[in-house]
């Protein structure tokens, strides 16, 4: 028998005196490795490279950038380091109740000794010097089989719970390609459009080049003082000047005006990028493409999806020009313009813009509950790992 009261008794002991750390030593990936690809560590990213520098278990802490502070862990493995990522290794406790701890409390702990000056970052001292609550190496493997049990069930309802959101995500899609390619009348006569785009089309529809239904415009602001808008794949949204994210201009004066109705495209992203109606006045990168309808008896909604079809079905991407792998993919002007698009009558714009508006409402809100139900998990994940790596709650 063993004295429980011993065994589940926690002790402060500096990281240095539980394993050994040191620094990567590359800056970049190196020659040819003949065999399985190793990893190639660098903060915050993990990527494939061509030779290594450690195989066996470790477990590696970014040390600057985005990702400062973060923990990867290798049971068994070969990989390079960055040299601003730390390994540790020659474990003198259980390394996967390192790897739990780490990643539950050592975050916060290194926000608060960080040089925020420029960009998160920590040094090997502080990292050395890090104290660790830690049992008996019996009670730690307690604890990390329990954790691994525990955070498997959890990890396949988070998995299970974004695939029902990718799901969403296609019915959306189809809904939406469905209603501006064919309407909502299932029964309607359909004609030949002459078009490998949209194939088939309602008899009563038309084709029609975009350079007919919009003008492209472009004016400058000339002076700063506006909001500022971005287009994200959410939707065209203001940008909150006071987080100080993102990329930001040296001046705003060049940008151009964007009027409600008016519709902003990232025309040099095809993959990412996005298109959208504005409900804002403001301004908007001069690099954007901002165009209005021409007549206002068509509907700037229904056309709004048109737009973002061509998006979701890699359109637009199709007929841009560029070097792809360079990200400079773009819809010129003249391929923009002589597009054809399809034009129903007016009052089945409004039809079919009412009634995606009705639809996506709906999925939009199961979607969201999806996603609360994903940020509860990961809340309940942290916190489980955090009450038992630190004692708050036993492992019977």
């Amino acid at each position: 028998m063993y004295d429980k009261t011993k065994v589940k008794a926690f002790s402060s002991i500096r990281l240095k005196y539980l394993c050994d750390i040191t620094t990567g030593n590359k800056d970049t990936k190196n020659a040819t490795f003949n065999g399985i690809y190793p990893f190639y560590v660098r903060s915050p990213i993990i990527e494939k490279c061509d030779t290594y520098s450690f195989d066996g278990e470790g477990i590696l802490v970014a040390g600057d950038g985005a990702g400062a502070g973060r923990i990867f862990h290798y049971a068994n493995g070969k990989y390079a380091v960055h040299q601003r990522v730390y390994r540790l290794y020659n474990f003198k406790c259980e390394p996967r109740f390192l790897v739990y701890y780490l990643s539950s409390i050592f975050p916060k702990e290194m926000d608060k000794g960080s040089n925020q000056t420029t960009v998160p970052s920590m040094r090997l001292p502080m990292l050395s010097n890090f104290a660790v609550n830690i049992p008996s190496k019996k009670y730690q493997k307690n604890i990390v089989f329990f954790l691994d049990k525990k955070c498997a069930e959890i990890d396949i309802l988070h998995t299970n719970i974004e695939s029902q959101i990718k799901i969403l995500e296609e019915y959306k899609k189809s809904i939406i390609t469905e209603a501006v390619k064919k309407g909502l009348d299932s029964n309607v006569e359909m004609k030949d459009s002459g078009s490998v785009y949209w194939k088939y089309i309602p008899a009563n529809w038309e084709l029609s080049d975009i350079k007919y239904l919009f003008e492209i415009v472009k004016r400058i602001a000339g002076k700063e003082g506006y909001d500022i808008l971005s287009v994200t794949q959410k939707g065209l949204k203001i940008k909150d000047m006071s987080k100080n994210t993102g990329q930001i201009a040296e001046s705003y004066a060049n940008y151009q005006f964007v009027y409600p109705t008016d519709f902003v495209m990232n025309h040099m992203d095809l993959l990412t990028g996005w298109v959208d109606c504005s409900k804002y006045f403001g301004v908007t990168s001069p690099d954007y493409r901002v165009f209005r309808l021409k007549d206002n008896r068509n509907n700037l909604n229904y056309f709004k999806y048109v737009m973002q079809c061509c998006y979701m079905n890699k359109i637009f991407y199709s007929l841009g020009r560029g070097v792809s792998n360079l990200g400079r993919w773009r819809l010129q002007t003249e391929s923009f313009n002589n597009f054809k698009i399809p034009v129903p009558p007016y009052e089945e714009q409004q039809k079919i813009s009412k009634y995606l508006d009705e639809k996506l409402l709906e999925i939009n809100n199961i979607m969201n509950q999806k996603k609360n139900q994903l940020e509860t998990l990961n809340q309940y994940k942290k916190s489980l790992i955090y009450e038992y790596v630190t004692g708050k709650k036993e492992v019977e």
